[in-house]
């Protein structure tokens, strides 16, 4: 059975959401509760940990599977000490991946890393990623550890940030600009060596993984079902959205020749999808959730 460890913070909320999705509920005794259950054969337990820990505690085979950012993976220099078992394309409010940044103030004069200037002070709270990007520059830097509010501390307390951003909304309301990327990190699912090599283990970790993924791929989807007349089949299927193909069915009826036309299509558009098939000839349309689709 597995041990699983999942964060806290900002993946909390659609980590678990994401195990509802994949009927895989998570159950506290209460809110304030760091250990939970899943009412599932193949998982013994489950424990909420700091994503930063996470890595370590997987590499050092405390837990058999984690999920974590990457990024924490990097700084916490585990990327030889895990194995990835899958990326969930999803973090704190989009599913694009977060990039690890070099922000300056937008009135340093500085437009490029290379205008950075020895014995800068750099705040951040990837120091070794930090200390490694500014080594292999070749620019010899302070880098310090920041507890939070990173881009508040450039110009007054630092003079550059290295902070993890989506949109870079945050660095621009406090007057930073971006000049360099150092990685881009999305959350991942991650064993250690010796759970995967355990063959039982990996089986259980596979399948935890396929309904983890389904889960994922279904958002933002529907199946999206009409009916449509023979004259009118081509000109709906042109417009019709798939993941392959619509699948494409006759209906029993002696009156006339009418055919059922269903597709997974992205929930966004599909009020403009709509009218587009109307006019096209569809009829009876129906939009429904769709909770996991697996490859």
């Amino acid at each position: 059975m597995l041990k699983l460890v999942l964060p806290t913070g900002s993946l909390e909320k659609p980590t678990l959401e994401m195990f509802e999705a994949a009927d895989l509920p998570v159950t506290c005794l209460n809110s304030r509760s760091y250990r939970g259950e899943i009412d599932d054969p193949r998982i013994s337990s489950v424990c909420f940990m700091r994503p930063q820990e996470i890595p370590v505690y997987v590499a050092e085979g405390l837990f058999n599977m984690g999920i974590c950012g990457l990024d924490w993976v990097m700084e916490r220099q585990c990327l030889d000490r895990v194995v990835q078992l899958a990326v969930l394309p999803y973090s704190r409010s989009t599913s694009k991946p977060v990039k690890i940044v070099v922000a300056v103030h937008q009135d340093s004069g500085i437009d490029t890393p290379e205008q950075i200037p020895p014995g800068s002070k750099v705040t951040t709270e990837y120091v070794y990623l930090a200390t490694e990007y500014f080594r292999k520059l070749g620019i010899p830097v302070r880098v310090e550890f920041s507890f939070g509010t990173t881009e508040a501390k450039v110009p007054e307390m630092a003079d550059v940030a290295v902070e993890l951003t989506e949109r870079g909304t945050t660095l621009r309301a406090n007057g930073l600009k971006i000049i360099d990327v150092i990685a881009e990190s999305q959350t991942v699912l991650i064993t250690n060596p010796e759970s995967y090599a355990d063959e039982e283990a990996r089986t259980e970790m596979e399948a935890i993984k396929t309904l983890l993924l389904g889960a994922v791929e279904a958002r933002g989807k529907v199946l999206l079902k009409l009916n449509v007349a023979e004259e009118s089949l081509e000109k709906v299927l042109e417009i019709m959205p798939a993941l392959k193909a619509p699948t494409v069915s006759q209906l029993c009826s002696t009156d006339s020749c009418y055919f059922a036309v269903e597709s997974v299509v992205a929930k966004q558009g599909i009020n403009v999808l709509i009218p587009q098939l109307i006019a096209a000839g569809a009829e009876d349309i129906l939009v429904l959730p769709i909770t996991k689709i697996i490859r």
